[in-house]
């Protein structure tokens, strides 16, 4: 493993890639896409989010870019989407966005809403189980769906553990909104499409990422996408760092002529 940094060099210093994980698990989900890209020799970080709302996971993720320097790539997983999608979650030196397997809301969009307009989901009430908690509930897959609902093609003991060690999420943080026009209107985006999810059916994440513009690659794969193909996540990363740092030489030269 490399212990050199040469991620992409804006003019404002290199790019950090920030990953942030969604419902049902925790940044554990983005080991094997951060190893990939320290492998290539990329800065990348991957925060926790309480997922306990909508809005607080933005504070928390705002609060967290904010002590960051230089250009940011901000990846999502999942829920993540919706997060950052909120303008509340982004700093002004957010740079791009990459959806990977993620909701892609607009402003007045819940993941709840938009997981339940197209058919597929296999996010239904007799495949969860909801546990009371002391400030609301919590969300789990129930263990013996939890590989054909969110992991099919990962490994079974690999799928076992992640069904075990389950982050939850309250479910009122699927339904919560926000107000002013989706981050991705005013960003470039990459969306990385799983043809086999059974968690966000595939026609909501082809319906969102080309509503989004998005720049789409789509893949065999489960909703486990950073755990079943890290490799393939983590040049779908690769390639938008690439087209920032061009869009940004570019951008400078023009300037300067």
């Amino acid at each position: 493993m490399t212990t050199e940094t040469n991620s992409p060099t804006t003019d404002s210093g290199p790019l950090t890639v920030v990953l942030v994980h969604g419902a049902l698990t925790d940044a554990s989900v983005w080991h094997e896409v951060v190893a990939e890209l320290q492998d290539r020799g990329h800065i990348a970080l991957a925060p926790a989010l309480a997922m306990r709302s909508l809005a607080g996971d933005a504070a928390d993720l705002h609060a967290f870019l904010r002590t960051l320097d230089g250009p940011i790539l901000v990846v999502a997983h999942s829920y993540a989407g919706s997060v950052i999608s909120d303008p509340d979650a982004l700093t002004p030196s957010v740079s791009g966005l990459v959806f990977v397997a993620a909701f892609q809301p607009e402003a007045g969009e819940s993941a709840g809403e938009l997981n339940d307009r197209f058919p597929g989901s296999g996010l239904t009430p007799p495949n969860v189980v909801l546990r009371e908690e002391p400030a609301g509930q919590g969300m789990y897959l129930r263990p013996e769906r939890f590989a054909q609902v969110y992991a099919a093609d990962v490994a079974p003991r690999t799928a076992a553990v992640m069904a075990a060690a389950q982050h939850p999420i309250d479910p009122a943080a699927l339904a919560e909104t926000f107000a002013q026009p989706a981050t991705w209107h005013s960003l470039p985006s990459w969306a990385l499409v799983a043809t086999a999810d059974h968690s966000i059916p595939t026609r909501a994440l082809r319906f969102m990422a080309g509503r989004a513009g998005s720049n789409v690659v789509e893949i065999d794969s489960s909703h486990a996408v950073p755990v079943a193909h890290p490799a393939e996540t983590a040049t779908v990363i690769e390639d938008a760092l690439t087209a920032l740092t061009r869009s940004t030489t570019s951008t400078t030269a023009g300037a300067t002529r």
